[in-house]
């Protein structure tokens, strides 16, 4: 099963991002990343994140770590969300602090930095890569019948619900 069958529920996407549930939940209700497979439908509700949201919401994390300003993160997120998945692999975003750059080879990354440009950047690939890995220890939903699809490690709540039947 891909990545593109299964969806995670809030709690797996803030593990897998590295953020808090606080955080997705502003994130969401403003706008900045909200889920591609299913929204809040009102109180009790489940978002349902893709593996492109996960990619995404890591990605903001970092930009803010840096101290991108929303503003700038809210325009990079646009720019990532109308790319092809196939090209987000290959990208590097850079940032002077204020603005973000996309470079798509080492050549651009090179000028940036010579322009005196750079002060950072995010390898989109890695943080996909990262993303990959976190996923496949968590535990998923199938799109197809909500089945469960585990993952090959536990979350917190797994661990628990396996100790309070153990006992």
């Amino acid at each position: 099963m891909t990545s593109n069958e299964v969806g995670y529920r809030g709690a797996t996407a803030c593990t897998a991002a590295g953020i808090s549930y606080r955080q997705l939940d502003y994130w969401a209700r403003t706008g900045l990343v909200e889920p591609t497979i299913r929204g809040a439908s009102g109180s009790g509700s489940q978002r349902l994140y893709g593996f492109r949201d996960i990619l995404v919401l890591k990605i903001v994390k970092r930009l803010l770590d840096a101290g991108v300003s929303l503003q700038n993160i809210r325009s990079a997120v646009q720019h990532l969300r109308e790319r092809g998945a196939d090209d987000l692999a290959r990208v590097t975003l850079m940032s002077d602090g204020s603005s973000i750059y996309e470079c798509t080879s080492s050549e651009e990354v090179f000028d940036l930095l010579q322009g005196g440009q750079g002060v950072f950047g995010i390898a989109v690939g890695k943080v996909w890569n990262e993303v990959e890995g976190s996923l496949t220890l968590l535990q998923g939903e199938d799109l197809e019948d909500g089945s469960v699809v585990p993952g090959t490690g536990d979350d917190e709540l797994a661990a628990r619900r396996k100790l309070r039947g153990a006992s």
